[in-house]
């Protein structure tokens, strides 16, 4: 859910690409997910207070929990998470957590989550890499709208594809 919820606040900041890394580390004992944008970015008042629940730029409701939850799920662990933004460039969310930590939260569904992003976000591209020790896979939107020769990734059987694409290749990573 923290990946969904700090990539949709990428495209409401108005991203027209944003990176999805995560990237696994068995030998430092770390896991790092790290959320880009180029969307407007953040002023340094507003990065200094974004993880207070109570801090949000959203007008239908005055809480924000997506970056709070984040870091407390990182910070749990022994980790951290560093959010660096500029007006006007974007925005870079980082969170590391200690893998075999009792409090570590699974990653979850990270490939379905990424495939309903791009569905829904179709005029937004991602750049999704996971990687592992090393082995890494990446998927681009801007390759698969390419491929794709102006059929939307919001087809229903082009999302099927997408997940299914994004769900093996997560698994030949995630998995060995």
């Amino acid at each position: 859910m923290n990946v969904l919820d700090v990539t949709e606040n990428s495209v409401s900041a108005g991203s027209t690409l944003t990176y999805i890394t995560l990237n696994i580390d068995t030998l430092q004992n770390i896991q790092t997910l790290t959320i880009s944008d180029n969307g407007k970015g953040m002023s340094e008042d507003m990065v200094k207070n974004v993880t207070d629940p109570f801090c949000t730029s959203r007008t239908t409701r005055k809480v924000g929990l997506g970056l709070p939850f984040l870091k407390m799920a990182a910070e749990m662990t022994g980790g951290s998470m560093t959010i660096t933004s500029q007006l006007g460039k974007g925005t870079t969310v980082t969170a590391q957590f200690v893998l075999g930590h009792i409090d570590l939260m699974p990653i979850g569904d990270i490939a379905s989550s990424v495939a309903g992003l791009i569905q829904c976000n179709p005029e937004v591209d991602f750049v999704y890499t996971v990687s592992k020790d090393g082995e890494s896979f990446t998927a681009d939107t801007r390759e698969i709208k390419q491929t794709l020769d102006g059929v939307s990734v919001s087809q229903p059987a082009v999302a099927v594809w997408i997940r299914e694409f994004l769900q093996e290749n997560t698994d030949n990573i995630l998995l060995k």
